[in-house]
């Protein structure tokens, strides 16, 4: 892992000891004929065994070493752009190749960025085009070694990007940067092992982190939570020697809000399932990979996350964060199959599997955020396999009856490649959840639809005249084979999705 400086470069180029250049060419019908002048630039010479290879459908990267330095090493990367390029592939290729060169002893990275008007149509601006290339180097130099009892020496490395705009360079690397780190938090919390993040731990973390940005924030106790009667929240924790915490978080920006009709500041409240292990309670998991279960608070990491990224950049946007923290173990106090318990609305559930415990510690939280009366409700949460297995490990279950809302999170989504596939949220599906003796089951009567009919339980708990999208996180909160920067360790995934959606989308 690099302790990395990120440096938008000028049009002088100053090459130190121990460079390597990084230059995209776009893959066009002046490819062949710019090499000659490469070579002059650089002062080398390519073999025709190098050339062929570079422009073959095979090819496509040269690597030359150069004895006299300035630099060291030239790195040409044919790029082209057919039905496999998209908005990510800068992001996801620097990503690859800062972790391929981690062995290496280079201390200067100079990249050269393609013309913007080749590939405008992929982007949503110039200066997102510019951002991808930043947040590539700092999502692909991420490492969780905070355990290893030696650690890897922090060598430095000096990132150098060059562009045609100068000034929307500089401004996009800023923004990747604060957006970044907000990532690198998330991933930090979700990869943390549970016995030193239970729900009392989570709180006082959390508090920790926000503190610095002016984020406000209250904690609930044990007595706070049973004086508001959040009983979905106190049947899931009651099982654990360590009891549940309800964290509220808000931010509010230090520019003043327009409080005219036509373009009022909204106030957005997130809520982040933040369960911090999940045995499945009663009805006990499988053993085998359970202990990724540590990051079943992958829904809180983002709210966390997603708040200090807004303060950072200071985003005109009211946000509250709302996180129902608890442990779902097993003991003699834990909730059985078959109990009923009164969620905080005053709405009965029936508990028919205690592993569907995330959609019932969320029924509280949703129940108070629609008491704050904001503008919209998102929540996200690792709550269902079965999600899993509808998307794929690659993208995140989007439920609403928002149409607004809808379009502009896929947007976002496809915009940042933290992708969101919208699926129904038909009333048709309240008959899976319909229970005898309560109000709601908290699992469908049948093993169908059942990232929907998780939806549709969390339904019942949000003010109907709040626009409400449910994010279900299940698939790529966790480390996946869909882009080099996920591979690892535990993504951050939903902090890049939401930070647009707020930068530009409310």
């Amino acid at each position: 892992m690099y302790k990395i400086n990120l440096i938008p470069g000028g049009s002088k180029i100053s090459y130190q000891p121990l460079s390597i250049s990084l230059k995209y060419l776009i893959d066009d019908k002046k490819l062949e004929k710019s090499l000659p002048n490469l070579e002059k630039i650089f002062n080398i010479k390519f073999s025709e065994l190098q050339k062929q290879n570079f422009l073959s459908g095979d090819g496509g990267v040269i690597r030359v070493t150069k004895p006299t330095g300035k630099p060291d090493a030239l790195i040409l990367s044919r790029v082209k752009l057919d039905s496999k390029f998209d908005a990510d592939y800068f992001r996801n290729h620097l990503a690859e190749f800062i972790m391929s060169i981690q062995n290496e002893v280079t201390k200067n990275l100079h990249i050269f960025i393609p013309a913007y008007s080749a590939v405008k149509k992929y982007f949503e601006s110039e200066e997102y085009y510019y951002q991808t290339f930043a947040e590539g180097i700092l999502l692909g130099n991420y490492s969780f070694q905070k355990y290893k009892s030696k650690k890897s020496k922090h060598k430095v490395l000096d990132v150098f990007f060059y562009s045609d705009n100068e000034k929307k360079l500089k401004s996009a690397v800023i923004t990747a940067e604060k957006l970044i780190t907000s990532v690198t938090l998330t991933r930090d919390l979700q990869n943390e092992p549970s016995n030193n993040l239970t729900p009392e731990l989570f709180a006082s973390r959390i508090v920790s982190e926000v503190k610095p940005f002016g984020i406000k924030f209250t904690v609930f106790g044990d007595r706070e939570i049973q004086k508001r009667k959040m009983g979905g929240l106190i049947a899931i924790g009651q099982g654990s020697i360590n009891k549940p915490r309800f964290i509220i978080l808000e931010y509010k920006p230090s520019v003043k809000l327009k409080k005219n009709k036509k373009n009022k500041a909204k106030t957005i409240a997130l809520v982040g399932k933040g369960i911090t292990f999940d045995t499945g309670g009663i009805s006990l998991k499988p053993p085998k990979n359970m202990g990724e279960m540590k990051a079943d608070m992958s829904g809180a990491a983002v709210v966390v996350g997603t708040l200090i990224a807004a303060a950072k950049n200071n985003l005109p946007v009211h946000l509250y964060g709302i996180i129902p923290a608890a442990e779902n173990m097993v003991s003699g106090e834990s909730i059985k199959p078959g109990d009923i318990i009164k969620i905080s609305n005053g709405k009965t559930v029936e508990i028919e599997d205690t592993d569907a415990e995330g959609r019932v510690v969320l029924a509280d939280a949703l129940h108070y955020a629609s008491q704050l009366k904001p503008d919209q409700i998102i929540d996200l949460a690792t709550l269902t396999g079965a999600c899993v297995v509808a998307l794929g490990e690659f993208v995140a279950g989007m439920f609403t009856k928002n149409e607004t809302m809808a379009e502009n999170l896929y947007a976002s989504g496809m915009a940042t490649y933290d992708r969101v596939w919208r699926l129904p949220m038909w009333d048709d599906y309240n008959e899976l959840i319909k229970s005898e003796l309560a109000d709601v089951a908290n699992l469908g009567s049948s093993r169908w639809g059942g990232a929907i009919t998780a939806a549709k339980f969390l339904e019942h708990f949000v003010d109907k005249n709040i626009p409400w999208t449910h994010l279900d996180i299940a698939g790529p909160a966790m480390n996946n084979s869909s882009r080099s920067y996920t591979k690892k360790y535990m993504t951050g995934f939903g902090v890049r999705l939401l930070f647009d959606y707020l930068s530009h989308k409310v």
